[in-house]
């Protein structure tokens, strides 16, 4: 079983920067896709970025590129979202999430192929 807690949200203005920080226990190996999404009200959860923990580039949705930046630390089982140059529309609850790649393949886009989820943390971004 893992479980994921996010922390690092708040309250900011545009143009500022937070690292959102996702702490996994349990057992989290290579094998395990990982993403960072986000939902305001009456809106769909929408992917920010999505990445294969055991190697290869990640994957943005197009309007945080070239502003946002994601990291690991392994030995803390730790993945990192660094945001900067934050705009009113980055608003809403960031949810890390996770899901183990039992065969080869890319890590989706498709919220509810993850298996666990954290429990979010807010992200507010005045203008």
């Amino acid at each position: 079983q893992v479980q994921l807690v996010e922390s690092g949200g708040g309250s900011v203005q545009a143009g500022g920067s937070l690292r959102l920080s996702c702490v996994a226990s349990g057992y989290i190996d290579s094998r395990y896709c990982m993403g960072w999404f986000r939902q305001v009200p009456g809106k769909e959860r929408e992917g920010v970025v999505v990445i294969y923990i055991g190697g290869g580039s990640a994957d943005w949705t197009d309007s945080v590129k070239g502003r946002f930046t994601i990291s690991q630390d392994n030995a803390k089982n730790t993945l990192y979202l660094q945001m900067n140059a934050l705009k009113h529309e980055d608003t809403g609850m960031y949810y890390c999430a996770a899901k183990r790649m039992d065969i080869a393949g890319s890590c989706s886009w498709w919220r509810k192929w993850y298996t666990y989820w954290g429990q979010g943390t807010q992200v507010a971004v005045s203008s």
